[in-house]
């Protein structure tokens, strides 16, 4: 299972500092490179979508709005960022969206 299969599965059930915990490597490893650098900007974006719900859950709603911004200023990249796991970025984005409207 890839790492942003395990951020899927953390954040459908609900576990939003494991969805951070599972892709904190892969964003590290990413933005070692220029060729992936938007790559890790888009873990980074879900990292801190999954971050800004676990606060919510937490009851630190100006810290939630404060780091979902940070979600959103990257969220443009996964649609123009063309990779392969492409995709499961959107699955990703999707989910995200869905707990936002649940919890935020």
């Amino acid at each position: 299972m890839s790492d942003v299969d395990k951020f899927l599965e953390a954040v459908g059930n609900n576990n939003f500092v494991d969805g951070h915990e599972v892709l904190e490597d892969r964003w590290r490893e990413l933005k070692k490179s220029p060729e992936t650098l938007n790559e890790s900007k888009i873990s980074k974006g879900l990292i801190n979508g999954s971050t800004a719900l676990a606060l919510k859950l937490m009851g630190k709603e100006k810290g939630a709005k404060t780091v979902w911004a940070t979600f959103e200023k990257y969220r443009p990249l996964i649609h123009s960022q063309i990779c392969e796991d492409s995709e499961k970025y959107k699955q990703a984005e999707r989910l995200l969206d869905e707990k936002y409207k649940l919890y935020m």
